[in-house]
């Protein structure tokens, strides 16, 4: 079977995933949760996005993983897609979980809905990290009031510098065989570069009935979607 590797968005470790990993490894598969320096365990550990990717990387030729499907949920899409590029023939998929995606050049950041400059005055306002969000800006999005407190409990502040740090790609995204897990309840619609991806043959996308964060609200489901991406079903 496949070995999963599975980084979670901004705030979050690796922790976020333990609901997803029982059922993974009752499918068959290996699993690798793993926590970007900066975050959850790793905190205090200065990091730039490239730090993040090469957290990736430097974990894939660790554990000298093959057959390797990388996850990247959220913010973590960005590092995630510039890694599936430089594991070579050691990657089986891409899966995108409600992320954002690379693009040679830009930075999270760059996409802020309010400018890159907005982002970076609230990064500034709270000494160069991302705080993370409250209880109530969980809310509408398909958690149990458990579920919430768990995220927010375990959530820690994000390294600012990863999130301005501009991506490096080498080829298209397009080119990389990738499924595009898309979350309803936090926007119906992939965004624009997403949708322009999609149009690729090697791409996929599967819809979720949820929130944005799926590993604690359908961690089954989710787990679900991901076994069949590299099964073809």
């Amino acid at each position: 079977m496949a070995e999963f590797v599975m980084v979670a968005g901004a705030w979050l470790g690796g922790w976020a995933w333990s609901d997803v990993v029982p059922e993974l490894r009752a499918a068959g598969h290996g699993t690798h949760p793993l926590t970007l320096s900066g975050l959850a365990e790793k905190r205090g550990v200065g990091a730039g996005q490239q730090t993040h990717v090469r957290d990736i990387v430097d974990e894939v030729e660790r554990l000298d993983l093959r057959d390797v499907v990388l996850v990247g949920h959220s913010y973590s899409g960005i590092p995630v897609g510039q890694a599936a590029e430089r594991i070579g023939d050691r990657l089986a998929r891409v899966i995108f979980v409600d992320s954002g995606v690379p693009a040679d050049g830009e930075s999270f950041a760059s996409a802020w809905w309010q400018g890159q400059a907005a982002f970076e005055a609230i990064l500034a306002g709270n000494g160069g990290s991302w705080t993370p969000i409250t209880a109530e800006e969980c809310e509408g999005q398909g958690l149990t009031d458990e579920q919430i407190a768990r995220f927010v409990g375990g959530a820690t502040p994000h390294p600012g510098a990863s999130l301005t740090e501009p991506a490096v790609l080498t080829r298209s995204l397009a080119e990389l065989p990738a499924t595009y897990i898309k979350c309803l309840l936090d926007g119906d619609q992939p965004t624009d570069d997403v949708a322009e991806l999609l149009k690729s043959e090697r791409w996929e996308l599967v819809e979720m009935d949820t929130g944005h964060w799926p590993m604690f609200s359908q961690p089954a489901e989710l787990a679900r979607i991901m076994d069949g991406a590299i099964r073809g079903r």
